[in-house]
């Protein structure tokens, strides 16, 4: 640090000598001696490297050097610095001064690590920066703009709310005709914001013709550069005058620090290796290419057939948000490994069918009332409801394996799965795990079943009390007489207040007659519904035997017998028992049998 504030120090000796001197400061001698204390570092240094050497492609594809933060600063003199930024091969001018200086000390010795992550990343995003560039005809150092604006992350997200690895805002995204809604983010998109980006610093050339008024107005935006350039005295009389560095005074704080940090990037992404910082070095090369899809279909769904990992599906298309490709509202394009393309185009009803109860979105639903619940309909237009149930199984910890690559294994997130075991991250050898899936599944809704003849119970409700089904005689009148005759004379009451009591007990007898026939045709029905029970009772047992019969499916790409018998509702012992070694190496188009 005292190296440092010695160069500040005597940069601004030389400034103060110059301006003294009473001689007018040309714009190179202001860019060479600038000494600006109030220079704001953009987000992107701020970013935790930590979390991005976590990145699955980092992990997967490249090697980094845990040690680059204990390795010694290398001193590099102004004389140095400057010869070395002249040699660069660019279109922008790349001019020294403290401002510059402060960005350089800021990479190449606090934040080497993250360097080291960015030229990891840059493997994989510096060819589709280049090949955009070269499109549009602009210089290829531009390339290194993503450097300062986003640390090469194409989920950051500024406080401003600029996004994606060209920090692109809504507005911004919008006018360059970029998709922007809940489930898909454009801006995200490497190769959609790539096109987007160069696109507008094609249009900002074209309206300054200077480089770096065009890098500043891609950071703050046209209106406050040409504010600045106003204040600034620029005309077109005054050509001298209209450059960054004239404006310098004039512009935000956060712009100020812009161009400076991107020549600073430039510097460090060319000349990494002179101050202690190794490169990235791949692992093995990815190579991608791209399928169209044309109906929603979800990454977990892509994850399980391909057995492509959801990271890495996500590292490769960061602009769907809510990992769901809603290709049923158009057509959209999926990035994967270049291997897995085909597996895809083969498999794609498989993929779109696999757990497609999970996925599924309701089309047509009925709000409920107060007397009746919501009707609810499958694909088929079966009423009914889904219903969740819960399944748990044990799995012993193999060498090797995580949490992760467990809770892939079972389908199952790994929240839920670190949840159930005490929120353990690295799970022992040999330690048994509890997983909980879940399956979903459609209950259809019972249909009415037709119900008896009740006439006979609110006619007569002590005939129904007294008398049972099929009996042979009836009973005695006395034996009823007190209810019966209090009943007949309620229904006496209503037709004439001088009926007599034997006149009552007449209607009663009557009354038990009809009665009588009516409960021996109820009793014959019950016989005959009896009969119908027993033989239906007969065919499912006889239905049940026959499902408990093997039968032969076909393997389908992806599978496994663990997947197998989880559709067919059996075990992977019964699996192997039923079909010997055959069921140990399965290929696609194989015939198992399964009970």
């Amino acid at each position: 640090m005292s190296y440092i504030k010695k160069i500040l120090a005597g940069a601004a000796c030389i400034a103060a000598a110059i301006f003294s001197a009473g001689a007018k400061p040309s714009v190179l001698q202001i860019a060479k001696y600038n000494n600006d204390s109030t220079i704001v570092f953009p987000e992107s240094v701020e970013t935790d490297t930590h979390r991005m050497m976590q990145n699955w492609y980092l992990r997967t594809y490249t090697a980094l050097d845990q040690g680059v933060e204990s390795r010694p600063d290398v001193e590099v003199s102004e004389e140095e610095l400057i010869s070395r930024l002249g040699a660069i091969p660019t279109t922008i001018e790349m001019p020294y001064n403290s401002v510059v200086r402060q960005y350089i000390d800021l990479y190449t010795q606090r934040r080497r690590s993250l360097v080291e992550t960015m030229l990891g990343m840059s493997l994989y995003y510096m060819p589709i920066f280049e090949e955009a560039l070269e499109r549009q005809g602009l210089p290829h150092e531009l390339k290194y703009l993503p450097i300062i604006e986003s640390a090469l992350d194409p989920n950051a997200v500024s406080r401003a709310g600029a996004t994606g690895l060209w920090q692109l805002m809504l507005p911004t995204a919008r006018g360059l005709g970029m998709e922007v809604n809940t489930l898909v983010d454009e801006r995200r998109d490497p190769i959609r914001s790539t096109d987007a980006a160069t696109r507008y610093l094609r249009q900002l050339y074209d309206i300054y013709h200077d480089w770096s008024l065009a890098i500043a107005a891609y950071n703050c935006g046209p209106g406050n550069v040409n504010k600045a350039l106003r204040r600034a005295g620029a005309s077109e009389d005054n050509a001298e005058r209209k450059d960054f560095w004239a404006i310098y005074p004039y512009l935000p704080r956060e712009t100020r620090g812009y161009l400076p940090g991107f020549i600073a990037a430039t510097y460090v992404m060319t000349y990494y290796n002179k101050h202690n910082i190794s490169p990235a070095l791949a692992k093995r090369p990815i190579i991608t290419d791209s399928v169209h899809v044309n109906k929603r279909v979800h990454f977990q769904q892509i994850s399980d057939i391909l057995q492509v990992p959801i990271e890495e599906l996500k590292i490769l298309n960061p602009q769907y948000r809510q990992d769901v490709i809603p290709g049923d509202i158009r057509e959209y394009s999926l990035v994967l490994p270049a291997n897995q393309v085909y597996s895809y185009i083969i498999s794609e009803d498989a993929i779109i069918n696999h757990n497609a109860d999970q996925y599924a979105r309701r089309e047509v639903v009925e709000p409920a009332s107060e007397e009746q619940e919501a009707a609810i309909s499958d694909a088929s237009g079966q009423n009914g409801e889904w219903v969740t149930t819960e399944q748990v199984r044990y799995h012993k910890v193999k060498k090797g394996e995580t949490m992760a690559s467990i809770a892939r294994r079972y389908g199952v997130s790994l929240w839920s799965l670190k949840h159930a075991n005490g929120n353990i991250s690295k799970p022992r050898r040999g330690q048994k795990l509890k997983v909980i899936t879940t399956k979903r599944v459609f209950k259809p809704s019972e249909q009415p079943q037709p119900q008896e003849d009740d006439n006979l119970l609110v006619k007569n409700p002590e005939a129904a009390q007294t008398t049972s089904p099929g009996a042979d005689t009836a009973p005695a009148a006395d034996t009823v007489a007190p209810q019966q005759t209090a009943d007949a004379q309620s229904q006496t009451a209503q037709a004439t207040t001088e009926a007599s009591t034997s006149q009552a007990g007449d209607q009663v007898a009557g009354s038990f007659q009809a009665s009588r026939k009516k409960q021996e045709a109820q009793a014959s029905h019950s016989q005959e519904s009896t009969k119908k029970a027993t033989a239906s009772k007969n065919g499912k047992k006889a239905a049940k035997s026959k499902k408990k019969q093997p039968k032969t499916v076909t393997v389908k790409p992806g599978d496994s017998l663990s997947r197998i018998a989880k559709r067919n509702g059996t075990t992977v012992k019964e699996l192997e028992r039923l079909n010997g070694k055959k069921g140990k190496n399965l290929q696609p188009g194989d015939k198992i049998r399964v009970k």
